[in-house]
């Protein structure tokens, strides 16, 4: 991969974040500029920890697939069997493969597209309430479905937040805990975690976006701590790290492995749905990388394996726009 004059792309887009791209245990690029806090002025360093957003999904889907190994959780099996959903819009045909690969047709928190926001929810359901994964059922179960489940391909945070549940009735473990034992630990993730951002905890950086002339923290943009559809904090080292564990058969056996690197469901000419990946297509049906990426106020980023060229890209922003220059920039660089 050509680097050239990458840094100067960095600066000229006032990126604020970290950007760390490897082959195998070779750093080929790594990047770090901006502020962890705009209120303090405190810079960004490569183990600032910043908030992945959806990538988090991710860790969800693998602590899911590990339960599937162990016959704990049923791929096939109604997600009503894990879940109290009782009185509920959630069709009882809703299963488990639904939910992690977007394919359950039950709606979203929030549809953006048909001109809801996350204001008018956080509005209803103040976002300082919402700090386990139980406390975000009443954002979407008493909303009607979008489709019949398994006929279409639509992302949604609501299912992931069902898988988590699901993790929890089995392993009898908070999501949390368990994302941090079972995900974290064996992966070598020693710098991820799940920060409260009312806190104070070091190096993790706060999401700040530049809006009509002044800077806003997203404090009161989502929950104050990351449950299983997103908001997890990781470092782009631990995040590498993470993707080569699953890659290394060092988080799942053999067999769901394979399967969490094998494309599942087709969303578009060139986009498959997996267990949480997305994978970009070629031509010729085969895979040319596969990433997840995550946007929210005050964060955005990607972790993406390019196989032909066998290199690992993790891009950290702590602004929600911060992250799309460079990643369409090193995809680009990369025949995209």
């Amino acid at each position: 991969m050509d680097i050239t004059g990458l840094d100067e792309f960095l600066e000229q887009n006032d990126f604020s974040g970290t950007v760390l791209i490897k082959r195998g245990n070779a750093t080929v690029f790594e990047a770090v500029a901006g502020k962890a806090s705009q209120r303090w002025d405190v810079p960004n360093t490569t183990d600032t920890r910043f908030d992945s957003s959806s990538i988090t999904k991710l860790f969800t889907s693998v602590a899911a697939l590990q339960q599937v190994s162990k016959n704990d959780l049923d791929l096939e099996t109604s997600i009503h069997h894990y879940v109290d959903l009782a009185d509920t819009e959630i069709d009882p045909a809703v299963t488990l493969l639904h939910v992690l690969t977007h394919t359950s047709g039950i709606a979203d928190d929030v549809d953006e597209e048909e001109g809801e926001s996350y204001a008018d929810l956080w509005a209803e359901f103040p976002t300082y309430t919402i700090l386990e994964p139980s406390d975000q059922l009443p954002t979407f179960v008493n909303k009607e479905p979008l489709a019949d489940p398994g006929v279409e391909c639509v992302y949604t945070n609501a299912g992931y937040v069902l898988a988590g549940l699901a993790i929890e009735k089995v392993t009898k473990t908070g999501y949390r805990q368990y994302i941090f034992d079972e995900v974290f630990a064996p992966a070598g993730m020693t710098d991820s975690g799940f920060y409260d951002r009312r806190d104070a905890a070091p190096r993790v950086a706060e999401g700040w976006d530049y809006i009509d002339g002044r800077w806003v923290s997203n404090i009161y943009s989502a929950p104050p701590i990351g449950l299983p559809d997103g908001g997890a904090h990781v470092t782009a080292a631990d995040l590498i790290r993470f993707i080569q564990a699953v890659r290394n058969g060092e988080l799942l056996d053999s067999e769901f492995t394979e399967e969490f690197l094998t494309p599942q469901v087709q969303y578009d000419d060139e986009t498959w749905y997996g267990f949480g990946l997305e994978f970009d297509m070629n031509d010729d049906g085969t895979v040319r990388s596969y990433f997840a990426d995550g946007v929210s106020p005050g964060a955005s980023g990607i972790v993406r394996h390019y196989l032909d060229d066998g290199l690992d890209v993790v891009v950290l922003s702590n602004s929600e726009e911060g992250a799309w220059p460079v990643i369409r920039e090193i995809d680009e660089r990369l025949g995209g």
